[in-house]
Order: C-alpha cells, then sequence, then structure tokens
C-alpha cells in the first residue's frame, strides 16, 4: 500500500486533472487531512480549504449540520459525515470535498460506537454523495488517525477516478 504522501499526490494530481479543487470537513483527524495534502509542493492549486469541526456546534456553524442530524443519529454516524462532506462542497470553491467523523479514542467508545469507528463522506459536483463506515483496530489513537487520513484520500481518490 502507498504511502500518505504519494497517496496524497495522487489524489491531488487527480483534482488537477479535472480541473477541480479540494475540500476536507475533519472532526476526529483534526486537520491531518488537509495537512497531508497542504504538505505536498504546488498543493495551492489544487486544495481550496478545510473545515476542522471538532465539535457539534462547529459542525453546524461551519458546514450546516443539522441539529437534528446531531440528535438523531450523533456526530459520529452516516448522516453526519454525509452532511458534513455536502457542506463542505457548498461552503467552498471546491469540486470535491472529504469529511471523517469518528472516535479515535483511547475513551469515548461504546459496544454501538467503538474507539475505531470511523465514517468517512464524499461529496462531488454533478455526483450523488456516499458515505462508507470504517471500524479500525483499535492500536491507539495515532493509528486510528493515520488510516482514517489513508482511506478519506482512497475514497476520494476512488471518486474521482469514477467521473
Amino acid at each position: 500500500m502507498s504511502n500518505l504522501r504519494d497517496l496524497a499526490d495522487r489524489f491531488l494530481k487527480a483534482c488537477q486533472g479535472r480541473g477541480i479543487l479540494a475540500a476536507t470537513a475533519e472532526s476526529c483527524t483534526g486537520g491531518l487531512i488537509i495537512a497531508t495534502l497542504t504538505d505536498m509542493p504546488g498543493s495551492s492549486s489544487m486544495v481550496d480549504r478545510g473545515f476542522v469541526t471538532y465539535s457539534n456546534d462547529a459542525k453546524m456553524d461551519m458546514l450546516g449540520v443539522r441539529e437534528e442530524t446531531l440528535d438523531t443519529h450523533g456526530a459520529v454516524s452516516e448522516e453526519t459525515a454525509l452532511e458534513m462532506a455536502e457542506g463542505a462542497l457548498k461552503n467552498s470553491r471546491a469540486g470535491i470535498a472529504l469529511s471523517v467523523t469518528g472516535i479515535a479514542g483511547p475513551d469515548g467508545g461504546s459496544a454501538q460506537k467503538p474507539v475505531g469507528l470511523v465514517w468517512f463522506g464524499v461529496a462531488a459536483v454533478g455526483k450523488p454523495p456516499f458515505a462508507e463506515k470504517r471500524i479500525f483496530e483499535n492500536n491507539g489513537r495515532d493509528f486510528i488517525r493515520r488510516q482514517t487520513v489513508r482511506t478519506a484520500l482512497e475514497l476520494g481518490l476512488k471518486a474521482l477516478e469514477t467521473r
């Protein structure tokens, strides 16, 4: 499997090849996805912005996630991931937006939502948004967050390749 730098480079080149910008909406990663992208030389021509929305209030204020969604499904849910991705797309100049919301640990998990659970959202102009769930092995907070970055970029790349 390619390292994060290679994956970020491939994702950015796919954006560039389609003439679109990328945006992120991040909760459990706290900005690691956008940091990974902007670590790449030349990324300013392919990255629009990153929203770090760690709190529910931030998700509502910055991305337009509905309070009802958070009350009914919780912050770590398919519905929230979709609304985050759609909100990032709507509130940016991006053609694709990646969102992540999950439980990186070491605490905060439950039987229904264990540590390692992450929901991913992808919204792209002209395509229906989609969400996917992963449950990463609880090998520590850093491991879960890095796997989340990797998976978000892989899902973004997959969405761009099927355009």
